[in-house]
């Protein structure tokens, strides 16, 4: 998938990185979501899935954005 099919949810330039590219929530075509992020070492998911760690205030916009 490229990134140009995604819905960017975020990242307006009012949230920690400014008019920057990171972190930030997208939304897919068929409805699910990709998180970008810094990488989180909390726990080891399952193979083939990954950790990213996000801002409350960039989960909050991503919300806003939904109309949720």
């Amino acid at each position: 998938m490229a990134r140009e099919e995604l819905t960017r949810l975020t990242g307006n330039g009012t949230g920690e990185c400014g008019q920057g590219d990171c972190p930030n929530v997208y939304r897919t075509v068929s409805g699910s979501f990709v998180v970008q992020g810094d990488v989180s070492d909390a726990f080891t998911p399952p193979s083939g899935e990954g950790l990213v760690e996000i801002p409350e205030a960039v989960l909050r916009e991503a919300i806003r954005a939904l109309g949720w």
